[in-house]
């Protein structure tokens, strides 16, 4: 196989910068979620910023998954879209560096879309996302030749948000399905599950391979409380689960079996990413050999280092012997 994994997301330029609990009560967004907002409303923001540190890097959900995977030393490809301007040129670069393969053709018209990410001094994440021209990715955009030469396929449930990228997000999947490559999918929100909850449903009990979810999501989704009663309950549909638990560490479900995996302690400054990170790690893990349990090791270290620091991308990545010598 060419590639390991092959994501489909909304390509995003993220803009980190570490503000007041009074800046984001100005702003009057909710602590800690994802906030959709149109163009005008991002640039208020952007104006409110004025003076404080910022840092941008290529983001999105599943890119910062799969730019974590590249990380690691796994070949990755990934779908997204971006305009024919300075962000979309960065976003590319950004990418492309670090040997990640997009061919997706940038589009004339429009902005590349941005994710505005205001971090608190208790670590907390309040995202707000402008779209742009990333909502337009369709079917058309996606590479059955790379999906057929991919291990697996990972899908952001963000891509729900919009028609044309849903459409890309099933397309993606029935792609896999035809030539027998797995397919992973994120929930990516609580608020997503509230909005789609059947197609998730849907897809958690047919295609989906692989699910990552957090407790809040797997509450949603359950009814139930109990972390490990959650992950029964989707076990019993899906193959493969992922349920992080933030700091008490993650519970993966593989062939029946609840593998419960540490957490690791750690000085929480960003939290940022930390679900990405933690995808990659599994994701890497399971396509380049190694047990579901070092795959969930490797995952919850990274999603420590990666809240240690400002930002979604490791700034000092894992090299292949940190690697094995956290499997040894």
């Amino acid at each position: 196989m060419q590639y390991d994994v092959y994501g489909v997301g909304n390509a995003l330029v993220d803009i980190q910068a570490q503000v007041s609990d009074a800046t984001l009560e100005k702003l009057g967004y909710a602590k800690g979620i994802m906030t959709l907002v149109d163009e005008e409303a991002q640039q208020k923001v952007l104006g409110e910023l004025d003076g404080a540190p910022i840092s941008q890097s290529a983001g999105g959900s599943a890119a910062n998954t799969i730019l974590g995977v590249a990380d690691f030393g796994g070949k990755a490809a990934y779908a997204g879209k971006v305009a024919n301007d300075m962000l979309g040129e960065f976003d590319l670069a950004d990418m492309r560096k670090l040997g990640v393969t997009i061919d997706v053709p940038p589009s004339s018209n429009g902005q590349t879309g941005t994710c505005v990410v205001l971090i608190t001094d208790d670590a907390q994440r309040t995202m707000l996302t402008n779209l742009g021209v990333s909502a337009t990715l369709s079917p058309d955009d996606l590479s059955e030749e790379h999906i057929k030469q991919s291990k697996c396929v990972y899908v952001e449930g963000y891509l729900f948000t919009g028609e044309t990228q849903k459409k890309a997000a099933y397309h993606a999947i029935e792609l896999a399905k035809k030539h027998n490559v797995k397919v992973a999918f994120t929930v990516s929100d609580p608020f997503l599950i509230n909005l789609f909850r059947d197609e998730f449903q849907q897809l958690i009990e047919g295609p989906v391979d692989l699910l990552f979810c957090n407790l809040e999501e797997a509450r949603s989704l359950t009814g139930k409380h109990d972390a490990v009663e959650c992950a029964n309950i989707i076990h019993k549909h899906v193959p493969n689960l992922a349920l992080t638990l933030g700091p008490d560490g993650s519970i993966l479900m593989h062939e029946g079996r609840v593998i419960p995996i540490e957490g690791v302690e750690t000085d929480a400054i960003d939290t940022t990413g930390a679900g990405d990170m933690y995808a990659a790690g599994i994701l890497y893990g399971i396509t380049n050999d190694l047990t579901w349990h070092q795959a969930g090791h490797l995952a919850s270290h990274a999603a420590a280092r990666i809240v240690s620091q400002l930002g979604a991308r490791l700034k000092d990545p894992f090299t292949a012997d940190d690697i094995q010598e956290l499997l040894s």
